[in-house]
């Protein structure tokens, strides 16, 4: 029986600049429209719907950073 393991040095998708996701050109997640649209309101900030992933997960970083949910 063999068993499928991530590799323990493979960075996960939070360490990686999004501009290398392989996906980051697609829509962004139901996710992070839903996030991305709180904290755009809590801002005071527009909330723009096409975002891709990749934007859509560097307007997150922007936007926790100006309303202080960011970790």
């Amino acid at each position: 029986m063999t068993i499928d393991t991530p590799k323990q040095d493979a960075p996960g998708n939070a360490d990686k600049d999004p501009d290398d996701w392989t996906t980051g050109d697609e829509a962004m997640t139901g996710a992070q429209a839903s996030y991305l649209k709180t904290l755009s309101e809590e801002a005071g900030e527009p909330f723009d719907p096409d975002l891709t992933k990749a934007e859509a997960s560097k307007r997150i970083d922007t936007l926790q950073a100006e309303t202080g949910r960011g970790a």
